[in-house]
């Protein structure tokens, strides 16, 4: 068991000019220095050591703590509470953590409301007041301005953490599906009831998971779930995904098995949506987060054969839409950034294929909505959308409100008026209405959030990784920050699994700046930014690249002055969560501070839980080949951490109900740092109890987590009171 002093520079607990040094102390500021360490003495929990040993290709690999993976047991779970008893006394101690709760919950106590959807004769809307822990779902019948609640999440349990996962409803509008999500878990249940009523009409379908809920017509609707696994539902692998058909009024015992139910039809990841013309199934099927087969059934015809489109897994493929018997089908199929094509649903592989919006330089997202195709693109990381019709004729580039991102423009064919999001690092999203016949957009909701926009600045700047490729990062902060290498910056970065990172406001990022604080974000190699070749950058045998662009965003901030190592951390969550945990063991000299969030941080065994295999394209596994293996252990955080060396200051944070990424690959990390880590600086785990890897988590728990993580980065910068006070 080791005891653990925070250690504080006393050059920033006083003020003093630049020229001082830590040779300069006064006796005073030394007194100062060592009050503060004995006021947050840590002495970790003991975490027992295991004699588990696997073999790699003839390497043995010791797994210390692997009984720290059974998430049922009665040691785990006490180890969970010794581990928060230590890190909230931690916490508690921080001088100034209440102040950043009390700002936290002042700027997210404003009204917030999405955009409207019509369904049936009701035009519906999610709302929530400012600190309601759930959004509620309201509506308003046609030609009444009387307002209603459809649903209340923040009553199906007492703490708020059950929340709505998904809604959806038939095509008539008069009955509606929605799934929660119970603590945070993947697992789902499927609740049915009268739309008008609001009554159940049946007993909850249960078993869900990954899954959506795609009505066909008003008979019934499909879903997606695994068998439940032998073992944790929580920790188990699940690996064999199937659709089901659930007809109302029956139960869900008698539900058809429309995909995966052979071992030719075996896959991770199973999806059936129907198209919005109700003539269409759509099949896809995966083993990774990254390429699909895909299939359709033409639900018009009895017994019609299900077609295949594309029988590998070499692209990622989707249909867009369909009308009149045509397909309009989203790809990156030879054309690594995107493009729509059309094709005879009667005929649909794809050497039938012709384009109907080509390949460009950037990276398209598209969507549907009144008649229109709005195709979204990536230019840098920002947005720019244009309008097309169905002929593949380009109506008009969406004049957008500024730079950076909107999302939204879908809808049904129908719809006389669309609705989109715009924001970005220092603009609250505000809603759009946009005319898609004129091109025209009005405000329909501004935000209410008590931050001025004005008073900051985003600058996109592009530097050089290890290997010469320009990487764009977003540093944004309060205007008039001299740019003297004192500033307290939050790095923050993904680069993973085709996911970009594209400039969005966030209440709890908009307290760190105005704290004074500098919040920079990295567009990794292993994200989407930059289409598949930047994906695939940042994948395997050349995941390395993701954490040296890591690396090299840091060094950039500390050469550029807009901090120092002193005052600079890093912070990532899920794949994140690995980004941070490797960078900060492979260069624990850069950073003040860690923050490792929900990571997946031990990747000789990652593939072992849940539906972690599916990562393989991202990560490959240590059973593929030795190269592999040995690549794999080079970086794996909780097989990286050394005796003695000087690590930042660590906050890891996990929840106890994360299915995704299992709380084991935190808790293995933490204990490996708190045995190993030399030096004075903290090790420290919050678990979140009753809490998965973040989707629904209550406003009340968010709060507190933005707190306590603030919070603990200033306090070891050396802050005893907030930057701007």
């Amino acid at each position: 068991m080791k005891y653990v002093l925070s250690a504080v520079a006393v050059s920033v607990l006083v003020a003093c000019s630049p020229a001082q040094n830590e040779t300069s102390q006064t006796a005073e500021t030394q007194q100062v220095d060592q009050q503060q360490s004995e006021s947050v003495q840590v002495k970790y929990p003991e975490t027992r050591k295991g004699d588990t040993v696997d073999t790699y290709f003839d390497t043995e690999i010791k797994d210390p703590y692997r009984w720290l993976e059974d998430d049922r047991s009665a040691e785990t779970e006490a180890w969970v509470k010794a581990q928060n008893d230590v890190t909230f006394s931690h916490l508690e101690k921080i001088p100034f953590r209440d102040k950043i709760e009390k700002r936290l919950t002042e700027l997210w106590n404003y009204e917030k409301v999405s955009a409207p959807f019509k369904e049936g004769d009701y035009t519906y809307y999610y709302k929530n007041d400012g600190l309601q822990n759930q959004y509620v779902v309201y509506r308003k019948k046609e030609g009444s301005d009387q307002e209603e609640v459809f649903l209340d999440p923040n009553t199906f349990s007492e703490d708020g953490t059950t929340s709505l996962a998904q809604l959806t409803f038939s095509e008539d509008g008069k009955i509606a599906a929605y799934s929660i999500s119970e603590g945070g878990s993947d697992w789902r249940k499927i609740i049915v009831i009268d739309a008008e009523t609001k009554e159940r009409l049946e007993d909850p379908l249960v078993d869900v998971k990954f899954s959506g809920i795609s009505w066909k017509g008003n008979e019934g609707f499909y879903y997606s779930s695994y068998d439940k696994p032998e073992g944790s539902e929580l920790s188990a692998k699940t690996d064999q995904h199937k659709l089901y058909y659930h007809e109302l009024g029956t139960p869900q015992s008698d539900d058809e098995l429309v995909f995966g139910g052979t071992d030719a039809q075996k896959h991770r990841y199973v999806g059936g949506y129907v198209t919005d013309d109700n003539q269409f199934l759509v099949i896809s099927a995966a083993n990774s987060t990254s390429g699909n087969k895909l299939f359709i059934k033409d639900l018009s015809k009895d017994d019609a054969p299900l077609l295949t489109v594309v029988d590998d897994y070499d692209s990622d493929v989707s249909v867009l839409d369909s009308e009149n018997g045509k397909l309009y089908i989203q790809t990156n199929r030879q054309a690594p950034n995107g493009r729509v094509v059309v094709v005879d649903a009667a005929d649909p592989q794809e050497g039938n294929w012709s384009d109907l919006i080509a390949e460009t330089d950037n990276v398209l997202n598209p969507t549907t909505g009144a008649g229109y195709i709005f195709a979204e693109y990536m230019v840098d990381a920002v947005s720019q959308v244009k309008q097309f019709d169905y002929e593949g004729n380009e109506i008009r580039q969406i004049e957008l409100p500024g730079v950076g991102s909107a999302g939204g423009f879908g809808g049904k064919d129908d719809a006389e008026t669309l609705y989109y999001s715009f924001t970005n690092y220092s603009t609250p999203q505000t809603i759009y209405a946009l005319n898609p016949d004129t091109g025209e957009s009005t405000v329909y909701e501004e935000s209410g959030a008590d931050f001025d926009p004005n008073n900051y600045e985003s600058k996109q700047v592009f530097y050089t990784s290890k290997d010469g490729t320009k990487v764009p990062m977003i540093i944004t902060y309060k205007k008039g920050t001299e740019l003297d290498g004192s500033n307290p910056t939050i790095l923050y970065g993904y680069g993973g699994f085709n996911i970009s990172l594209t400039p969005s406001f966030s209440i709890a990022n908009a307290a760190w700046l105005e704290m004074g604080g500098v919040y920079a974000v990295a567009n990794l190699r292993g994200g989407g930014e930059y289409g598949k070749a930047w994906h695939d950058a940042g994948t395997k045998m050349q995941k390395q690249n993701v954490f040296d662009d890591f690396i090299a965003a840091a060094e950039y901030l500390i050469d550029e002055d807009y901090t120092s190592k002193d005052k600079l951390a890093i912070r990532g969550g899920s794949n994140g969560g690995l980004l941070v945990g490797a960078t900060m063991t492979q260069r624990p000299d850069l950073f003040a501070v860690a923050l490792p969030a929900v990571g997946v941080l031990d990747m000789l065994r990652y593939h072992t839980f849940t539906a972690g295999a599916g990562w393989a394209y991202d990560y490959g596994t240590a059973e593929d080949n030795k190269e592999m293996f040995e690549y794999l252990l080079n970086y794996s955080p909780v097989h990286n951490v050394e005796e003695g060396v000087e690590y930042p200051a660590t906050l890891v944070t996990t929840g106890d109900h994360d299915d995704r990424v299992v709380p084991a690959h935190s808790f293995k990390f933490a204990a490996e740092l708190q045995d190993k880590a030399g030096g004075n600086a903290p090790q420290l785990i919050r678990i979140e109890t009753n809490a998965g890897h973040g989707a629904g988590t209550p406003v009340s728990k968010t709060i507190e987590q933005y707190s306590d993580i603030f919070g603990f980065t200033l306090y070891h910068m050396g802050y005893q009171s907030l930057p701007n006070e």
